[in-house]
């Protein structure tokens, strides 16, 4: 996609579509809505007298070769009550028009955003427009392959040419967070045999090459040199062997402390012994977002060049049965010495984390966040809303809460108590890897947190929030790339705790 900006009134844009916005109305009254009134012969009028339009949130208006436009068509897109316009909005207004037939039978558009002037607005639109017209058509054939989108260019203008600057800063900023949310929602969306553990790997190395960060890939000797076995026991039921994905990059100061990002990256849950209902099973080749999650803001950090030092620490797997599976009842000895007995083979992603928090002490860190598609429970705590957060630190807490007001991806902290903790130990070694079914997600984040250093933690747990069930304005049904959003903006504001 071609990008350019431009200043000056909407009429005078030449591009086959524009697209402008306006709160909601009860007749057609401002200069601007005006001149489209006149300009369509009383068609706005119409539209508003009907109740077809009114400014609500969602409604789109077309207008064909409208008078004195230079375009030949118009959209006005509603953003709903003036009191509650925010970046989302424009977020979700983009996301809808994006798979309109309007914009997308067009070969060049241009987005006027009128009076709406703030920074946040533009990079909320321009991320819009490319997360709503995901589409993946890799694995298609024939005509369904084609991309029937052809948009190619798109132009962003403002009335005042002098804020064009601040405009075209924003827009790249979008630009370059929506694609890195893309490439989560691609990894996550391709299939098992297409990214096992080592093609994973491979294809880190690919992106560290690309936009210039480190990667070091450590392969099963390695993994079992660095005593990871609740790794190595998830690990031992597959053919596949694991990885374990180190990426650095050194955006900050030399001797400045990373902060560390822990993504679980099981590549195939089958659920192991203790196997996943065949319902849906499919699904479970995305039970290694939140690896794409964090290995995604990682190129999105190294592109915007954040002035951080970031690590990111990946496990990946896959979780089979066979006859060397994991069978509850085991006993495995994690990286940190702790014991684990299995009671639920299918609660293998915190033995994977466990194993990473441990080594997340390596790089001695300012803080590790963890993301993870970790409990089913989450679905019961916030439905599809957004994903329960905790940890021991309070600021990092409030600092991700922040960054989900800023981006819309929703977060809800929860606490953990001691009754949790006990949940989680076992009569015949250390702790169990599941407590049954009771306050499922706080207890596997009591579970993580035995093997934390002495660094400020969270945990996010995506697994309700990685896949979007049906489908909204800028999230299509499928994988959602939730989290890169999030964490980019947490590390973009970031200050030591």
């Amino acid at each position: 996609m071609k990008y350019d900006f431009a200043g000056g009134p909407a009429g005078s844009l030449t591009d086959d579509t524009v697209i402008c916005f306006t709160t909601e109305i009860k007749n057609v009254a401002g200069k601007f809505l005006k001149e489209i009134d006149v300009a369509a012969g009383g068609g706005l009028t119409r539209l508003v007298e009907s109740g077809e339009f009114s400014g609500k949130e969602g409604e789109i208006a077309s207008f064909v070769s409208p008078a004195e436009f230079a375009t030949g068509r118009l959209l006005l897109l509603g953003l709903g009550s003036p009191k509650k316009v925010a970046a989302d909005s424009f977020r979700r207004a983009m996301g809808l028009v994006s798979r309109y037939k309007g914009l997308t039978k067009a070969q060049t558009a241009a987005v006027h955003f009128g009076e709406f002037t703030d920074r946040d607005y533009f990079q909320a639109a321009a991320e819009g427009l490319l997360l709503g017209s995901f589409r993946l058509l890799d694995y298609k054939t024939g005509e369904a392959a084609e991309n029937d989108n052809r948009l190619t260019s798109v132009t962003f203008a403002l009335p005042d040419k002098k804020r064009l600057r601040a405009l075209q800063g924003a827009v790249e900023r979008g630009q370059i967070i929506a694609e890195g949310q893309l490439l989560a929602r691609r990894l996550a969306s391709t299939p098992a045999n297409d990214l096992t553990p080592r093609k994973y790997a491979g294809k880190a190395q690919q992106l560290a090459k690309k936009f210039g960060f480190k990667c070091k890939i450590l392969d099963e000797k390695a993994i079992a040199a660095e005593k990871m076995g609740a790794l190595l026991g998830v690990a031992q039921g597959s053919v596949e062997p694991p990885r374990f994905l180190i990426l650095e990059y050194d955006g900050g100061k030399a001797g400045q402390k990373p902060v560390a990002l822990v993504g679980k990256g099981v590549t195939f849950d089958s659920g192991g012994i203790s196997l996943k209902p065949s319902l849906n099973m499919h699904e479970m080749k995305q039970d290694m977002a939140g690896s794409a999650a964090v290995l995604s803001t990682v190129v999105t950090a190294a592109r915007l060049g954040l002035k951080l030092n970031i690590v990111g620490l990946i496990p990946a797997t896959e979780n089979m049965p066979s006859g060397k599976a994991t069978k509850p009842g085991d006993i495995h000895v994690s990286r940190k010495g702790k014991t684990i007995e299995i009671i639920n083979t299918d609660a293998e992603g915190r033995l994977i984390l466990a194993d990473a928090l441990d080594y997340a002490n390596e790089f001695d860190p300012q803080a590790v966040i963890d993301v993870a598609t970790l409990t089913g429970a989450t679905l019961y705590i916030l439905g599809y809303a957004g994903a329960p957060i905790l940890g021991n630190n309070n600021k990092l807490l409030e600092r991700i809460e922040a960054g989900a007001e800023a981006t819309s991806e929703r977060v809800w902290t929860l606490p953990i108590w001691n009754d949790h903790r006990d949940q989680m130990k076992s009569n015949i070694a250390d702790l169990v890897n599941s407590g049954g079914r009771a306050a499922g997600t706080i207890a596997a984040g009591a579970f993580l947190e035995n093997f934390i250093g002495d660094w400020p933690w969270a945990h996010i747990d995506i697994a309700a929030v990685d896949l979007e069930p049906s489908g909204k304005a800028y999230v299509p049904k499928g994988a959602s790339g939730f989290g890169v959003r999030l964490l980019t903006e947490v590390l973009s504001n970031w200050k030591r705790l």
